[in-house]
């Protein structure tokens, strides 16, 4: 992805501030650039690198949201405000289950915080702004397309993730802004659907809502006060109704296992598994982190059983630096 400095956002796409009720300019203030440096021999420096840059928004006296990705294991985080000034963050910590994180910002923004609002009372149809850092330019006119569930290959599930198109091109960690002014989620990816024969982009957001009851836990602490849920170390896909390993992380149970590739998953303790997101909800019920997980896995012609002792995937990274 290009630098903020060297892109924008196509005329016809940018917000127009005539076309909504709320300072436009004003909100996009306290969407803020945000720059990571990982120590190379982080954990997670091996899926998603050691510079990550993306977006963040100021959501408290000094307190920036923004998507947990950007900021795990994060040595060093900068960010970078729209008037040109540099700041240096603290990341607090990130929660697994919703994908949030949270950065502290070492000095005083003095800018105002974007109010949060309700993801659950919106819905589809509804024009959004996905602010990104830069302001109009570097923001878009975006509309909310679906409301479902979706299931992420690194063994993440959200009920009810929120879909927007067209698509932010610099689409982590930016600002979902309601027609009231209000951050309703979070950007976290891009993907691909198909509509009237034809592909297209959209961007999932993490629904602002899940931030409520990890916001304290987060803040103070740098992870949520609650049992991790057990974590396998694959990533899968669902492919014909069958869910399909892409990717093996090591170090983890999967790799212990010695699964591989191209493994179908047939059933959790014993119990089919219907899609990726039955796989997830099948695994986590077993307990938690370090429960054993009995797995049928089907190979190369070959169905067998093996049983995977899974780990908290958060002991394998490295936590904060302080300050």
């Amino acid at each position: 992805m290009s630098s903020t400095t060297e892109w924008r956002v196509p005329p016809a796409h940018q917000p127009s501030s005539g076309n909504y009720k709320f300072d436009l300019d004003r909100a996009l203030t306290a969407v803020v650039g945000l720059h990571s440096l990982i120590p190379s021999d982080a954990f997670s420096a091996e899926t998603l690198g050691t510079e990550r840059a993306g977006n963040g928004v100021l959501i408290d006296d000094g307190l920036v949201l923004t998507i947990g990705y950007l900021i795990t294991e994060a040595e060093t985080v900068w960010l970078h405000l729209g008037d040109g000034r540099l700041i240096e963050g603290h990341p607090l910590g990130f929660d697994f289950e919703s994908g949030f994180g949270l950065v502290q910002a070492l000095g005083r923004p003095g800018i105002d915080p974007l109010p949060i609002g309700s993801s659950a009372t919106t819905k589809v149809g509804d024009n959004v702004v996905v602010g990104g850092a830069g302001g109009r330019t570097r923001s878009l006119a975006s509309q909310i397309v679906a409301k479902q569930e979706f299931a992420g290959y690194w063994e993440y599930l959200l009920d009810d993730g929120i879909f927007t198109y067209p698509a932010h091109p610099n689409w982590g960690g930016t600002a979902l802004i309601s027609s009231k002014g209000e951050l309703i989620g979070i950007g976290s990816l891009q993907l691909e659907r198909e509509r009237g024969g034809r592909a297209e982009h959209v961007n999932m957001m993490v629904p602002i809502d899940l931030l409520t009851p990890v916001f304290d836990d987060l803040r103070k602490y740098g992870r949520v006060n609650r049992p991790s849920r057990p974590w396998l170390g694959m990533y899968t896909t669902e492919i014909d109704n069958r869910i399909v390993v892409v990717g093996i992380a090591s170090k983890g149970p999967a790799a212990r296992a010695e699964l591989k590739t191209g493994d179908v998953i047939l059933a959790v303790n014993g119990e089919k598994v219907m899609s990726q997101a039955d796989f997830y909800r099948k695994l986590w019920s077993l307990g938690t982190a370090g429960v054993d997980v009995p797995l049928t896995v089907y190979h190369e012609g070959v169905t067998f059983d093996v049983t995977l002792a899974s780990i908290d995937r958060a002991k394998l990274l490295k936590g904060p630096r302080l300050h």
